[in-house]
């Protein structure tokens, strides 16, 4: 069960000026599943993504990158689910193509203005001649309404959609943030296995995209981890139509560039999140902040180090307070000149660790109380500086096996 998360409420997801979305059935690997979704942009909009540094990437990012390094007028993107198109070679290249050319010329634009995306079993062929069938379903069903249902069609082995959306004032004028992302197990920075789409009708000018998307995925989907496996198909779009009726930000360091990109990180969190509550089998979300490095980077490598351990999340699922599994892996961490006895630890509320040792005041039965909780925060002080680092990730379970096991059943 997903931890202290529901599906959205379709009405709480504000449609976006200048979005619509078209969601189908095509039978790409299972029936009657919804598993093809169109994306459509109207004219003038701007498209920025980041993408996984896995160098195996899937045939539909490596088109993606191609198509936006070539600053094309992006006006679709087409998602399908069941079948990652990856670790296909040069076919599944072609059969990428292949989509892009025939959403083309449904909507009568060039091939390069689309960007395709794909999401489930790797080394299995694309079945595009049923993604080519499905097309005109999903752009019949074309709405801007439709978020939550595009949210339900890129599902893989998540066991509930994500989505979020919020609106703010710029300039007096309103400006809407809706993104669905899909995900549940293969997270991992950088970045995770996961789809992420976010679309804003901020007038943005073009060229501050990226710099936003990359900000964005930095303090949210780059701070996720389940598994620690990195896939092949890590994808995470920004879409600005720039409708909104406010002047142009031309600064991201302005009071509106400033509120946008909080904006903007805040919908990315909700999205990133909700994939940990959603990880396979995860029974736990779990926050790990560690504070007191000399810099970020340090204070990233114990959190993922906490993060990652198999000891550390087999604990957590059990609830037990076998918190020396946690200090392991800071030391294991790659700190080289770290000083042990400086280090600081809290469970919650409780004080377990103090000039890296156990705090004399500290009683199991408080660490059990908070291991029981279905959110917890680890937090670790370096006593280095003044740096830190936030990452987010679950439990590991008998149920993350059986699902994995028996994923392509």
């Amino acid at each position: 069960m997903p931890v202290n998360l529901t599906a959205p409420n379709p009405a709480d997801l504000h449609p976006v000026p200048g979005v619509k979305l078209g969601i189908t059935m095509a039978g790409v690997r299972k029936a009657n599943r919804r598993d093809l979704t169109v994306i459509t942009l109207e004219a003038g909009s701007a498209v920025a993504g980041v993408f996984t540094k896995n160098r195996y990437c899937a045939a539909p990012v490596q088109i993606c990158r191609q198509h936006l390094a070539a600053h094309n007028d992006v006006r679709a993107l087409v998602i399908n689910t069941g079948n990652a198109n990856a670790g296909t070679g040069e076919d599944g290249l072609v059969r990428a193509n292949t989509v892009c050319i025939a959403l083309a010329r449904h909507l009568d634009i060039a091939p390069e203005q689309v960007l395709p995306f794909s999401t489930g079993v790797i080394m299995e062929t694309l079945p595009v001649d049923r993604i080519q069938a499905g097309l005109p379903a999903a752009l019949a069903d074309l709405k801007a309404d439709q978020w939550a249902l595009a949210a339900e069609g890129i599902m893989t082995t998540d066991t509930l959609p994500k989505a979020a959306s919020r609106q703010i004032t710029l300039g007096g004028a309103t400006v809407t943030i809706t993104g669905i992302s899909k995900g549940a197990g293969m997270i991992k920075p950088n970045m995770a296995t996961m789809l992420g789409f976010m679309a804003t009708d901020a007038k943005v000018r073009s060229d501050l995209l990226q710099a936003l998307v990359t900000e964005a995925a930095d303090a949210s989907f780059n701070r996720i981890t389940i598994d620690g496996d990195t896939s092949t198909n890590d994808s995470f779009v920004l879409m600005a139509t720039r409708q909104a009726a406010h002047d142009e930000i031309t600064d991201l360091d302005s009071p509106d560039g400033r509120a946008l990109r909080a904006a903007l990180i805040a919908v990315s969190q909700q999205l990133a999140q909700a994939i940990v509550r959603d990880g396979e089998g995860a029974t736990k979300f779990i926050t790990i902040l560690v504070e007191g490095g000399r810099n970020e980077a340090e204070c990233k490598l114990a959190a993922y180090a906490i993060a990652h351990s198999p000891l550390v999340k087999t604990a957590f699922f059990a609830s037990d307070p076998n918190l020396g599994r946690i200090l392991a892996a800071v030391g294991y961490a790659g700190i080289d000149d770290l000083d042990q006895n400086l280090i600081e630890m809290h469970l919650d509320d409780v004080h377990v660790v103090t000039r890296g040792g156990r705090n004399p005041s500290y009683r199991e039965e408080d660490g059990q109380r908070v291991m029981k909780q279905a959110e917890i925060t680890i937090r670790v002080n370096l006593g280095r500086g003044a740096a830190e680092a936030t990452v987010w990730t679950c439990d590991l379970s008998h149920d993350y096996v059986s699902i994995n096991a028996d994923y392509r059943s």
